[in-house]
């Protein structure tokens, strides 16, 4: 019941209970690593491999014998379902940023990476392959719909957006907001921002591109959007009654 299994869906809700009506607390990408805890009917509760996340995800679509290398380098990655005539044989699925497969057969253009189903060599990077620059990473996901647990380019929350960055990495950093908090040790006591920034308050995150914007997954706004600094910690504290809880470095 412990052993290592391998999502094989683009990606899986993760729920709070065993339930559709439970809320959505996270989600995992395609080639992601969990463990089983128990089956329950139409679920299976897990844990994530790469951040102990706990939740339900429904009984399907996984795999126990996989060995990723590679990982999604762009937004969304078009699956094709031939690679000869990739403009006839486009499927309207997509893997999201920092899906993880493994190559079973290439061409010049192409690499297979389940059966007929194809993704360009462009958008994928050896899964060692670091990004340091986090714009480079959080830019992707501009304009990209808030979605409260999303992970991928269909919706993503504000610690998603800030996890990702290091899971891309292949650093740990807890998915929620609270944890974020506590494992962010330092806390830096100024008024004056700098690129790289992290700012947290009760239940929300976000990171400064330079010394007067930042950029967030926020929900009033219900996507992700570059702000100036000053005017969003105004609003936060005006709308929501919330203060900056802590600044740290990402």
């Amino acid at each position: 019941m412990h052993s290592n299994f391998f999502c094989k869906s683009s990606h899986l809700n993760l729920y709070t209970e065993p339930s559709y009506k439970s809320k959505i607390s996270s989600q995992i990408l395609y080639g992601e690593k969990f463990r089983i805890l128990l089956k329950k009917e139409k679920f299976i509760k897990i844990k994530s491999s790469y951040d102990n996340y706990v939740g339900y995800i429904k009984s399907s679509n996984y795999v126990n014998k996989f060995k990723p290398t590679h990982k999604v380098s762009v937004l969304k990655s078009r699956i094709f379902k031939y690679p000869k005539s990739p403009t006839k044989c486009k499927s309207k699925k997509f893997l999201s940023f920092l899906s993880k497969i493994q190559i079973i057969k290439k061409n010049k253009n192409f690499i297979m990476f389940d059966k007929n189903k194809w993704l360009n060599i462009k958008d994928i990077k050896l899964i060692k392959q670091k990004e340091r620059n986090f714009l480079k990473v959080l830019k992707l996901f501009l304009k990209c719909k808030y979605k409260w647990g999303g992970k991928t380019f269909n919706g993503i929350d504000c610690s998603a957006l800030i996890q990702i960055f290091y899971q891309y990495n292949n650093k740990y950093f807890p998915r929620d907001t609270e944890d974020q908090i506590k494992y962010s040790k330092k806390n830096l006591k100024r008024k004056n921002f700098k690129k790289g920034d992290l700012i947290f308050w009760k239940g929300h995150v976000a990171v400064c591109l330079n010394s007067t914007k930042l950029v967030h997954a926020y929900s009033p706004e219900k996507k992700v959007i570059i702000m100036p600094i000053k005017k969003t910690i105004d609003r936060i504290e005006k709308t929501a009654h919330l203060k900056v809880k802590k600044i740290t470095r990402i």
